[in-house]
């Protein structure tokens, strides 16, 4: 495998940790009613500083806003797909079709 192709991988997969991280402690922020559990929301402060952290690795071989833009998609769709299976909040049609539309431009944006 070239090594262009290796760093590529490399970023996409630190792309995804820091989403899912990003995910993790927002379910996790959610579960600490509003910090009165605070053992559960400084986890999630220190899951958002590790996926800070993969993200700033990833840009050294991905552009900013490739990494980022995915990043922030990844995790919107993870954080609502959560909420709805896990926290039994309600989404509604229009919001099933924001999803697609985060996927398609998502897709788009690394075609590019």
């Amino acid at each position: 495998m070239a090594t262009g192709n290796l760093s590529l991988l490399l970023s996409a997969g630190l792309v995804t940790a820091a989403a899912a991280l990003d995910v993790t402690a927002n379910l996790l922020l959610a579960r600490s009613d509003g910090f009165k559990k605070r053992l559960t929301g400084m986890a999630a402060l220190a899951l958002v500083g590790l996926a800070f952290y993969c993200l700033s690795v990833a840009v050294r071989y991905m552009d900013l806003a490739v990494a980022y833009a995915l990043w922030g998609s990844l995790g919107i769709l993870g954080t609502s797909l959560c909420g709805w299976l896990f926290l039994r909040q309600r989404l509604r049609p229009c919001a099933f079709a924001g999803m697609a539309l985060l996927i398609t431009g998502m897709i788009l944006l690394r075609t590019s």
